[in-house]
């Protein structure tokens, strides 16, 4: 049996972005069963994947020794291929036919496009997300199909990249006037609970998803959801690669390597250079006529 080792990132984003370079792996390899080695944060993104034959999570070891760790469980193995978007030197101490190291740094296009080229696709593949039966009917129940829910996204990994919660409640009473009802998400923590108190404030009335679902109930919670609003963010990427119409809200962050990929995915920028924006200067009109415009053109299609 051919087995493939697919190390990817810890941190959501980077895990659902690499998500497409997994979807072209697994194209190219049909037959072959996967060993996924991940953070214990995104395992959840595996529990239902097609083809996965184990999961192993990663935990962060001071002097690196994870990779130690990891070795010892994977060194037994012949391995078709070795895939590691961490950029480890476990990829060449392990027998495999074929080895595939994607390395960091700032290049062109979007991290799914850069992890393409690097694995030798012609074109990047878009992520997929697997979800289960279960938790798809617990989110039926918690958000019934007969309300449009527009999922509203207040938080992200650096406090710059955040839209007011002023805006956000701005836009949400906007949104109600096209029969679109907000809902909160954000991770679990002390962290992401302070960053969201601001929104869950300013928005007494928005149904609060946040902080206390497994990342699997979440992205099953997210799929019922007729829109996406966010700062770049896990959760971004998340509800894009669930085919949900997503707009990203971009300012310190650059869009041009970042943006949100799916079906029916865009980002807007805040004024200023790339990647410099200042999030308190982008609008809500201009953020409401933007996710509008997604909306209605993902109903058309």
């Amino acid at each position: 049996m051919k087995r493939v080792l697919f190390i990817t990132a810890h941190r959501l984003g980077d895990a659902v972005i690499a998500l497409g370079a997994l979807a072209g792996m697994m194209e190219r390899y049909p037959q072959a069963r996967f060993t996924i080695a991940c953070g214990p944060a995104v395992q959840d993104l595996f529990r239902y994947m097609l083809r996965c034959e184990r999961i192993i999570v990663v935990e962060k070891k001071s002097h690196n020794r994870h990779w130690l760790a990891l070795w010892r469980q994977v060194v037994r193995h012949r391995w078709e291929a070795v895939v590691d978007l961490r950029s480890s030197p476990l990829a060449y101490a392990v027998w495999s036919r074929s080895r595939h190291v994607v390395r960091g740094g700032r290049q062109a296009g979007l991290k799914l496009e850069q992890q393409a080229r690097s694995l030798g696709f012609e074109q990047p593949c878009r992520p997929h997300v697997w979800l289960g039966r279960e938790e798809q009917e617990e989110a039926a129940r918690l958000l019934p199909g007969d309300v449009r829910w527009v999922a509203l996204a207040p938080t992200a990994g650096t406090e710059t990249k955040l839209w007011p919660a002023t805006a956000f409640a701005a836009l949400a009473e906007r949104l109600k006037t096209h029969g679109l009802r907000p809902v909160l998400f954000y991770g679990p923590g002390e962290r992401e609970d302070r960053l969201a108190a601001p929104a869950r404030a300013a928005m007494p009335d928005a149904l609060d998803m946040g902080g206390r679902y497994t990342l699997a109930q979440v992205a099953a919670l997210l799929a019922r959801c007729s829109l996406f609003v966010g700062s770049d963010s896990g959760l971004m990427h998340l509800s894009a690669a669930l085919d949900v119409p997503t707009l990203g809200l971009f300012g310190p962050s650059h869009a041009t390597q970042y943006a949100p990929s799916g079906r029916w995915a865009e980002a807007i920028e805040a004024p200023g250079p790339p990647g410099e924006g200042d999030m308190t200067c982008l609008r809500v009109e201009d953020v409401h006529q933007a996710v509008m415009g997604l909306y209605e053109r993902s109903r058309e299609r």
